[in-house]
């Protein structure tokens, strides 16, 4: 199919990258994200212009946060820039003159790691982001499974705790409040503030205070065997845990995929996962368990994911 060009859309830059078939990112282009919905279109197909100098293109794959249709085409509703029934697609390819699909981000970085990274080798793969919130991506039977209306896979929405905390959704007791950056950061706040002796290393990286606690802070001092960074990381992974449990019962794959931030900190956070895993898996004991494996591309996962997906040639289920 030749080479595609694959866009991410972060908080503070578009990155657009020309990928081969193989998953390697031939060249980048990068420009700041506007504050505006209509300047990030621009801003889109400018970074596309950039990246695809000197290459021959046939595709373009855009990775958006938010709820994409089924014919991977129209952003229904992103939460963080202010598309509702936002024509992508087309406003893309009018721009660039360039074929143009639109995925879930979450749902890009799952094909990024399922084609090229953690996921390799396997046909039946349930993808988590562990970032800011919880996202995550299926692929079943080496499909990309995106449900009839095409928002399939919002993990970090499902309802653990009836009545739990509040969500940024509007619901309650979504699995993101538990376990994701946020919740291991007030993990650490909320141990910290009841046993400080036990938070020394933790405090001492910040303010002092456990409101000054950050995310950064608990990876390093859990690294140095501080008690209460340990345990909050140690609570995380019982949620995560718990969840992947839940979700062997609904798809029984092969692989769990652990991407996002907080799987940079490796068999510090995978090891109590599996063991949470394990211990919440029904018949857990008696069945076979599936692997839980680091995502291994990291932040380029979304990009080189969108770009492979650009290549398929009908929308994906």
């Amino acid at each position: 199919m030749g080479l595609t060009i694959g866009v991410d859309i972060g908080g503070t830059k578009i990155a657009a990258g020309v990928v081969d078939e193989e998953g390697n990112i031939l060249s980048t282009h990068k420009v700041p994200t506007p504050g505006t919905p209509e300047g990030i279109v621009d801003a889109i197909a400018s970074a596309v212009e950039g990246a695809r100098a000197g290459h021959d293109i046939v595709g373009v794959g855009i990775g958006a946060a938010g709820y994409v249709n089924r014919q991977r085409s129209t952003v229904y509703f992103a939460p963080n820039i202010h598309w509702r029934n936002e024509p992508l697609k087309e406003k893309v390819e009018a721009r660039t003159g360039l074929p143009v699909v639109v995925e879930n981000d979450a749902n890009a970085a799952a094909w990024g790691e399922y084609r090229f990274g953690g996921g390799k080798g396997h046909r039946n793969v349930i993808c988590i982001t562990l970032g800011t919130g919880l996202g995550g991506g299926i692929i079943i039977g080496n499909k990309l499974r995106r449900g009839h209306f095409g928002v399939a896979a919002e993990f970090g929405h499902i309802r653990m705790v009836p009545d739990g905390l509040l969500c940024g959704c509007g619901s309650q007791g979504c699995w993101e409040q538990y376990a994701s950056g946020r919740a291991l950061v007030r993990y650490a706040r909320q141990r910290a503030n009841a046993t400080p002796e036990n938070a020394e290393t933790l405090l001492a990286l910040g303010d002092g205070t456990p409101d000054g606690i950050e995310g950064k802070h608990v990876s390093v001092a859990a690294r140095q065997g501080d008690r209460v960074a340990v345990d909050s990381y140690r609570e995380l992974a019982r949620w995560v845990g718990a969840g992947l449990a839940d979700l062997a019962s609904l798809f029984d794959p092969s692989a769990f995929i652990i991407g996002g931030g907080l799987s940079d900190e490796g068999e510090l956070v995978l090891d109590p996962i599996r063991k949470s895993y394990k211990r919440w898996l029904v018949g857990g004991n008696w069945r076979p368990v599936a692997d839980v494996l680091a995502a291994r591309l990291g932040n380029k996962a979304g990009l080189v994911g969108a770009a492979d997906l650009a290549r398929e040639p009908d929308p994906v289920m």
